[in-house]
């Protein structure tokens, strides 16, 4: 795939503007596009390869703002044209990418805008949106087919339509369904906003609400059957069952906080880190049980406290996803081991930690504050979902009244 990088070219006269330019390099074939901005050396940082805006006086940060937002609408105008010719499945050159990016081409295709966003997402240190909407991009591109992209004008609520009913004829769920389709709704609508096509609400006949999920939790009494499992003959096994265990220990912690979690968040017994899904801060007495996880494995190489993200020198997101993929292949192996009725998985240590939290009769508002809930409702939905034991109950005693 083509690259774009920007590039400054000081003046050989001393004490004058130098040249802002882009670099388009394909199979090792350079080609460079001028932007027509010109900036003095100390407007321009080599290390970060962008405007140096904060740095300058009053009367020049205008210019220098002005000049920083039409690179980065240059740039995505790039990635755009090189996310349409890779989607072609035709072979192209730099020349190419330079010819269309002169021409100004607007009749852009809707997955090489998702991709060019989903890179330009990457790029500004976004990767959880980036990650949706790339897995999101995969699922939709497969259902096109021999297609492999789509024009916005032919984006409407028919091939919406089709989109669906193909992801039911593949066994997925309304929830599943439902996630794609929000991703492709928020895609679309920010093609909207960039003017490249017309709201037409294809959205409008398919499912994009949330439904209640399957119950996920498990009781108190399972949670010891997995800890105190004999996995000695597996290390992998032995490894996913403390990953589960310490998410309980620490309040249903989600697994990428767990990934990212560096061990100088851990200060006089209290360990302290932000949820990234929410930002919100939590904190949690240090207890002896997450203690012995932690003195279990290795990380000194690392920042991070546990043995999830190892090589400092790889991609760590892709680190991370790769584990959690790792880690709930072996959970569910050691649920059919427990012959549990419900697929283990890290997501069950979370809605386990809560159901086990509310059948203890802990007050709502702790139990939404333990998990980083934004609000009491979440929490009440979330509880809503795993335990219907007082229904049954109330069931049972009607039908006893028979």
């Amino acid at each position: 795939m083509a690259t774009i990088k920007v590039k400054f070219r000081p003046s050989s006269v001393e004490g004058r503007e130098g040249t802002l330019y882009y670099q388009v390099i394909h199979r090792r074939v350079v080609r460079q596009v001028n932007t027509g901005y010109r900036l003095y050396p100390h407007e321009w940082d080599s290390r970060s390869c962008r405007v140096a805006v904060s740095s300058a006086a009053d009367d020049r940060r205008r210019f220098l703002s002005m000049v920083e937002a039409g690179v980065r609408r240059d740039i995505f105008r790039f990635e755009e044209i090189i996310g349409r010719l890779e989607c072609s499945g035709c072979p192209y050159d730099a020349d190419s990418v330079v010819s269309l990016f002169g021409a100004n081409v607007s009749n852009i295709g809707f997955v090489a805008f998702a991709r060019a966003l989903s890179v330009h997402l990457s790029g500004i240190g976004n990767n959880r949106i980036c990650g949706a909407y790339t897995t999101t991009l995969n699922s939709f591109v497969r259902f096109l087919g021999d297609r492999r992209d789509v024009d916005m004008s032919d984006f409407d609520s028919d091939l919406m339509l089709a989109y669906e009913n193909w992801l039911k004829a593949k066994g997925l769920c309304q929830n599943s369904s439902s996630y794609y389709m929000r991703n492709l709704r928020a895609i679309y609508n920010r093609a909207v906003e960039r003017n490249l096509t017309v709201q037409r609400h294809p959205f409008r006949h398919v499912y994009t609400g949330i439904d209640k999920t399957v119950k996920r939790a498990v009781p108190l009494r399972v949670i010891r059957r997995i800890r105190d499992m004999d996995l000695t003959d597996s290390p992998a096994l032995d490894y996913a069952r403390d990953m589960f265990m310490f998410s309980f220990y620490t309040r249903g912690m989600s697994f990428i906080d767990m990934a990212f979690l560096r061990k100088n968040d851990l200060h006089n017994g209290i360990l302290s880190y932000r949820r990234r899904k929410t930002n919100q801060l939590i904190t949690i007495k240090w207890e002896q049980p997450m203690q012995d996880i932690i003195d279990k494995y290795d990380t000194g190489v690392t920042p991070y406290m546990l043995p999830i993200i190892k090589d400092m020198g790889k991609d760590r997101h892709l680190q991370y996803k790769n584990s959690v993929h790792l880690v709930n292949g072996k959970l569910k192996i050691i649920g059919l081991r427990l012959r549990l009725d419900i697929p283990l998985t890290t997501y069950v240590a979370r809605h386990g930690w809560a159901s086990i939290a509310r059948s203890k009769n802990i007050p709502l508002a702790v139990i939404s504050e333990a998990m980083g809930h934004d609000s009491e409702l979440t929490t009440r939905i979330y509880l809503a979902s795993l335990d219907t034991s007082q229904v049954d109950r109330a069931n049972r005693l009607i039908l006893s009244l028979l």
